[in-house]
């Protein structure tokens, strides 16, 4: 299985390890199981995963480009 280095913040770390650990799990495989569900699409013909499907609409103002460029800035 291949290996992903991710940096996040110490805090969200602590809470995500006592997260996974009260539901006998590993934070991997909570971060296995979120990008699997954000990555994979409801079917074939929908290109939309599921999670980011239901947030569509969310946004108040702004549209997806206003978003893109906002994270483009973000993780610069």
């Amino acid at each position: 299985m291949p290996k992903l280095t991710l940096s996040v913040d110490a805090q969200v770390v602590a809470r995500a390890k006592r997260y996974a650990e009260s539901r006998g799990t590993s934070v991997s495989r909570l971060v296995e199981t979120m990008l699997d569900m954000v990555s994979t699409p409801v079917s074939e013909q929908d290109e939309t995963p599921p999670v980011p499907a239901r947030l569509r609409g969310s946004m108040k103002r702004g549209s997806v480009a206003d978003y893109r460029r906002y994270l483009e800035r973000k993780y610069r």
